[in-house]
């Protein structure tokens, strides 16, 4: 039997898929606590202060933590997947989070809950990009995929607003600490029914990468950190700079490792791709947008408007419903228009509503300054994420799928911190120039509406990117149902 005939028989055993609505439920749920935990204690935090104690400082770091140990660990968590298999990393990733969760909800002090949250986000690396590697070994490329991609990109756009409804329900309804909790029946669920369910394609043996793994970690960790403490200290802070250089080295010194390792964790292969390195460098400027809308806009609404917690997560269905319309055309529309196309439509809607947000002021009303704005972003995000996740893995081997889907979500996730960092340095300069005599909200709102008009330079960037870089996709010319492999080096 010839190779190539080999290789369609192996990819259709690894494709029929016996029940890929369930196997599609497992693995997007599994990436829903992920999302969901960026932003489940943030219209919490005031309580969480209150009940534990925090500084207004070490407030911070409950999101801090999570974000520090999720980002540094993406990279390593991908090609764990790729090594010893993508669904028993996802078992394990799952296993530890739902054990976080559990002590985390139990937390009877500030520093318990944070090393917990540390714990969280660890686990979450290596759930996130084993999950997006299984869509593409249990999906045949094409139709099948991008069905599955849709759904699972609704749950990345959109899981950040349903952290922040299921949030602040919980803590209007019940407690803080049930945002915590929530994580453990999905847990305990996804452990029992992805074994069943869901298909481990076939390993490639071989030895992970320890220099590229513990450089890459580093690295990006410094990175996040960095990115942290300047949102805080500033960005002239001593020890924000020292690590910000660390941070650059130890990235210098990873690229240096991979182009000699036998077996990389981030295959530098994944770059000769036009389409992949423009899609790659356009989700590293988008979330920076998207994570300032969340953090803004929460405060916003409670701060300004005056709202509940609980109003406070419903204010943001605007942003969900939209997305989850959206996701469901875009399977469609792919074939028609291809992904190029709907990335810089979703672009420039993203654009429209940060240009919007930045006329926010003290009098505005949540109907008239915010709601269009949240169902432009709903829209955009929806047509910018899933074709993006079609564009990595598109030609991937399944061998190297959670290579490219873990460096996809780290730059995702360092987009999101490194943006944020800057737009919190300009949203403080800015209240604090406030006119003497301007209320609180008159104070924050000025902050927030600035920080929209720096925001807006990401979202250009990104439409740069995507107009010149991102070139269109040439037609098939290949039966969908083969998964390329990469050419051996």
């Amino acid at each position: 039997m010839s190779t190539s005939a080999l290789s369609r028989r192996q990819t259709r055993a690894v494709h029929r898929v016996p029940h890929p609505n369930l196997v599609l439920a497992v693995i997007t749920c599994g990436y829903l606590m992920v999302v969901l935990d960026t932003t489940v204690v943030n219209v919490a935090l005031p309580r969480i202060q209150t009940s534990l104690d925090f500084s207004s400082t070490g407030l911070s770091w409950v999101m801090n933590a999570y974000m520090l140990a999720f980002g540094g660990l993406l990279l390593l968590g991908g090609r764990s997947g790729d090594i010893f298999g993508r669904r028993r990393v996802l078992l394990g990733g799952v296993a530890v989070f739902t054990i976080a969760s559990l002590l985390g909800g139990c937390a009877t002090s500030a520093g318990w809950l944070l090393a917990a949250r540390a714990v969280q986000g660890a686990g979450g690396a290596f759930i996130a990009p084993s999950g997006l590697a299984l869509i593409a070994t249990n999906f045949t490329e094409g139709a099948a995929r991008n069905r599955a991609l849709s759904i699972y990109a609704l749950v990345a756009g959109a899981g950040g607003a349903v952290g922040l409804i299921v949030g602040g329900a919980l803590t209007d309804l019940a407690s803080w600490r049930w945002g915590l909790f929530i994580n453990i029946p999905v847990g305990l669920a996804l452990m029992v029914l992805a074994p069943r369910y869901i298909q481990e394609p076939e390993r490639r043996p071989g030895r992970l990468d320890f220099a590229g793994a513990l450089t890459a970690t580093l690295g990006v960790a410094s990175l996040v950190y960095a990115c942290i403490r300047a949102s805080t200290e500033g960005w002239t802070d001593s020890v924000t700079l020292a690590t910000f250089v660390a941070a650059a080295g130890l990235l210098v010194l990873f690229v240096a490792v991979e182009t000699r390792a036998p077996e990389p964790i981030m295959p530098l292969w994944l770059f000769a791709n036009r389409n992949r390195t423009g899609t790659y460098a356009a989700m590293l400027l988008i979330p920076a947008t998207m994570y300032g809308a969340f953090f803004f806009l929460t405060q916003f609404v409670q701060e300004v408007l005056g709202v509940s917690p609980l109003v406070a997560g419903l204010s943001f269905l605007p942003i969900m419903l939209p997305m989850f319309v959206t996701v469901r055309l875009v399977p469609r529309l792919l074939a028609a228009v291809g992904p190029r196309r709907l990335q810089l439509t979703g672009a420039t809607l993203l654009l429209i509503a940060t240009a919007w947000l930045s006329r926010l002021t003290g009098d505005t009303a949540y109907a008239a300054g915010v709601l269009g704005p949240m169902v432009l972003f709903g829209t955009g995000a929806g047509l910018v994420v899933m074709p993006a996740n079609v564009v990595i893995l598109s030609g991937v081997g399944r061998h190297e799928a959670g290579a490219a889907s873990g460096l996809l979500q780290t730059m995702q996730w360092v987009g999101g911190s490194l943006g944020l960092a800057v737009l919190v340095t300009v949203f403080d300069t800015a209240r604090r120039g406030a006119p003497a005599g301007s209320t609180a909200a008159a104070a924050l709102s000025r902050g927030i509406g600035t920080a929209f008009g720096v925001s807006l330079l990401f979202v250009c960037l990104a439409l740069v990117v995507l107009a010149v870089v991102v070139r269109p996709a040439a037609p098939r010319q290949q039966p969908a149902e083969v998964v390329q492999e990469p050419a051996a080096a």
